[in-house]
């Protein structure tokens, strides 16, 4: 059975740990950085959700242990139309549980939380490489509606 509840100040550490560990996975092979740069922007970036008030951040048990999380901001508003949203900034589900069904209850508690707060969006970005995670967005009516592009550029620096 999978729980998800509003993150408590105990959950920190497993929080930051998995969000570590995942960090690197969130980087398509057309960027090479090194796992402690993928980790420092972690940590920069769950800095910057701490500051804003309206951060929420969920974990998910399974088999009550942690088994994932997610963080959504709730007080950054859609750029194109500056209406209010949801905005999901992080999501991390430990490796060993992923297909369970972990990561779709996450998704659906930050819906509810969205829906909510009526907050009329819920967004989020994923690596193009990540199908697995496509895959759960689609199934939860998430529709693609940008797509970043990126070119490698040869700066001779080695």
């Amino acid at each position: 059975m999978i729980r998800v509840r509003t993150a408590r100040a105990d959950d920190q550490s497993f929080i930051h740990a998995l969000g570590i560990q995942s960090a690197l996975d969130t980087i398509s092979g057309l960027r090479t950085t090194k796992a402690t740069v993928a980790a420092q922007s972690f940590d920069r970036l769950l800095e910057f959700c701490k500051e804003r008030l309206g951060t929420v951040t969920f974990v998910a048990e399974q088999d009550d242990q942690r088994a994932g999380f997610l963080v959504m901001l709730t007080d950054v508003p859609d750029e194109p139309t500056q209406l209010p949203q949801g905005f999901i900034a992080y999501v991390a589900v430990e490796e060993r549980r992923r297909g369970q069904g972990v990561g779709r209850a996450l998704v659906r508690a930050a819906a509810q939380e969205a829906q909510r707060r009526r907050l009329p969006y819920v967004s989020l970005m994923v690596g193009s490489h990540n199908h697995e995670a496509r895959e759960l967005y689609r199934s939860e009516q998430f529709g693609e509606e940008r797509i970043l592009m990126t070119k490698t550029i040869d700066t001779g620096a080695t």
